[in-house]
């Protein structure tokens, strides 16, 4: 019995170490990263806060421009809510050594949401950067609703209730500026179906912390998603820049959410399924830019919910893909479109670690 008792306390107390180092997956802690992986996720991670500016946030290729590659184009000067809310998404899942970059980097976005008016779906000032032209002029709210419906719950009393106050003011922006036809295909972008992506999934997320989200702006999203998906072929799919990737990627994380979405789309989402088998279909655009490692998230955190042989083989796939595209400096960069390397840089850990928590 002695032996027994301290293998268990054993285990546990290793268990309790990779916890801390934020190496197992804390929904299936069954499941440790890969080497490779942990150590492509730290790479990133570290460069990510190697480059955080001054002020918490983070711009098209890092937080200061002292860190811009030469010959890198930057669309916009200074750090922009959109590229600091997707890293600070990204440190979340590297660990919790990263907590007081987050913290950082939430006070640089609440600054903005706070300051920004009650109506309209905008909350910076700040027009024109990258990441808007190509997902939406809007994309900084929608990708601020999804970091804080991450945090809800998770921080100090007084700063949670900042959080708080600020995703129900996004929440409420999203929902009263919702486009007829279901989306938040609003104001341009290259392929502003993933900025619709981000918004009906934020709300999806802050409903599940307790924030009330209308049942009719939730059925309108996918009432879109649906009649999208079938007028794709005939329409050429305007919103996702005539690139299927990026249409059925929005479609099949839409369309997963909850069992009972996977029972009531089974058709749909095994269609999409079954593209996944086209190496042309997944390369997308046809080289890999920050749209696909947005478009290949949707389809990894649909996959994942499900489970089986297909989410594995997946997975398996795309780690090997991202792995193998990473920098020698820890970042990935974007080859068209969205190149910045802070966005690229967390898509792509944000795949490598789909189905660890926060």
């Amino acid at each position: 019995m002695k032996s027994i008792v301290t293998g268990v306390c054993f285990v546990l107390v290793a268990v309790a170490a990779l916890l801390g180092q934020g190496r197992i997956d804390s929904k299936k802690t069954g499941e440790v990263l890969a080497p490779s992986t942990a150590s492509a996720v730290d790479k990133g991670a570290k460069w990510l806060v190697s480059v955080q500016g001054v002020n918490g946030g983070w711009g098209q290729d890092g937080g200061e421009t002292s860190y811009v590659r030469s010959g890198e184009r930057l669309e916009t000067s200074g750090n922009d809510v959109a590229n600091t809310a997707v890293a600070t998404l990204a440190l979340l899942r590297a660990g919790s050594a990263y907590r007081p970059n987050v913290e950082r980097a939430l006070d640089f976005i609440l600054d903005k949401v706070e300051a920004s008016p009650v109506s309209g779906l905008a909350i910076t000032n700040q027009q024109g950067t990258q990441i808007q032209r190509k997902l939406g002029p809007y994309i900084d709210t929608f990708l601020t609703s999804m970091l804080l419906a991450q945090v809800d719950g998770t921080l100090s009393k007084e700063l949670n209730a900042r959080v708080r106050r600020a995703l129900e003011k996004c929440i409420a922006k999203i929902e009263q500026n919702q486009q007829k036809d279901g989306s938040w295909n609003a104001g341009g972008g290259w392929a502003p179906v993933l900025g619709t992506s981000m918004a009906s999934r934020s709300l999806f997320e802050a409903s599940r912390k307790g924030v009330p989200v209308e049942d009719i702006v939730m059925r309108r999203a996918e009432d879109y998603t649906v009649d999208a998906l079938n007028a794709s072929p005939r329409l050429g799919m305007p919103a996702a820049a005539g690139v299927p990737l990026y249409q059925s990627a929005q479609a099949i994380e839409q369309l997963s959410r909850t069992e009972a979405d996977r029972r009531r789309n089974a058709a749909a989402i095994s269609g999409i399924q079954a593209q996944l088998t086209d190496a042309r279909f997944v390369e997308g655009f046809g080289s890999v830019g920050g749209e696909e490692f947005f478009s290949y998230l949707n389809v990894s955190e649909s996959l994942q919910r499900g489970g089986g042989a297909q989410w594995k083989q997946w997975h398996s796939q795309m780690v090997q893909k991202i792995v193998n595209l990473q920098n020698s400096d820890g970042t990935w960069s974007g080859h068209h479109c969205i190149t910045g390397r802070v966005a690229v840089t967390s898509a792509a850990m944000l795949n490598l670690t789909v189905g660890r928590e926060n």
